[in-house]
């Protein structure tokens, strides 16, 4: 018996000579691990269809024996070709994807956080402004999980903390809006960083652990 839903895809990665591994996250099955067989042949039907990001409607068989199924079928709704030539937009999305498999359990629904990094994606590919719009994802993921930070009581100067309230609190479109300075986004980004590295662990890509 197959099963479907829509996912965006997180990570990829070969299994075998002919076959990839793909982790999904979908709003009502979670964190998804499956392996496409036969997708890196180059007439398979997964063909151009398994990059980073894609979202598809996709359908597959579960695995008796492990947490990796069998994927069967792909349908892509969405793609995002400025992603694929930006390395600071998918180090954006890598460490938001990092973020949100340090904090959730896998195959559990997680229909608020696929809705929080689908915007993100569509965001970054859209308007670019990586660390402004993962800035913003942080703080609403962070609030999704219960976890926000009380910025009145934070060390941050009132700017900032306006700042960091107006993200916590308005949608995604009137924050287009928002122009905060370069001082305020380094000093945010760095509270983000170290509160997040305290209540959930390290997200940070490199160097930065």
């Amino acid at each position: 018996m197959y099963e479907r839903t829509t996912g965006l895809i997180l990570r990829l990665f070969p299994l075998t000579e002919t076959s990839l591994v793909v982790h999904w996250l979908s709003p009502d099955m979670g964190r998804i691990g499956t392996v496409a067989k036969g997708a890196r042949r180059p007439k398979s039907a997964f063909q151009g269809k398994l990059d980073l990001f894609h979202v598809a409607e996709f359908s597959f068989q579960r695995s008796r024996r492990s947490d990796l199924h069998t994927l069967r079928e792909v349908a892509l709704t969405e793609t995002f070709s400025r992603l694929r030539t930006d390395v600071e937009l998918l180090d954006c999305l890598a460490r938001a994807t990092r973020l949100i498999t340090r904090a959730t359990e896998e195959q559990t629904p997680l229909a608020g956080e696929y809705a929080l990094l689908l915007e993100l994606v569509r965001r970054l590919n859209d308007d670019g402004m990586g660390e402004f719009w993962r800035t913003v994802f942080e703080v609403k993921f962070l609030g999704s999980q219960g976890l926000a930070p009380n910025w009145e009581q934070s060390s941050l100067d009132p700017g900032s903390r306006a700042v960091a309230a107006r993200m916590a609190e308005s949608d995604w479109e009137s924050l287009v809006k928002l122009r905060p300075s370069v001082v305020q986004m380094d000093r945010l980004a760095k509270f983000i960083e170290r509160f997040i590295q305290r209540h959930i662990g390290s997200v940070a890509l490199g160097r930065r652990g």
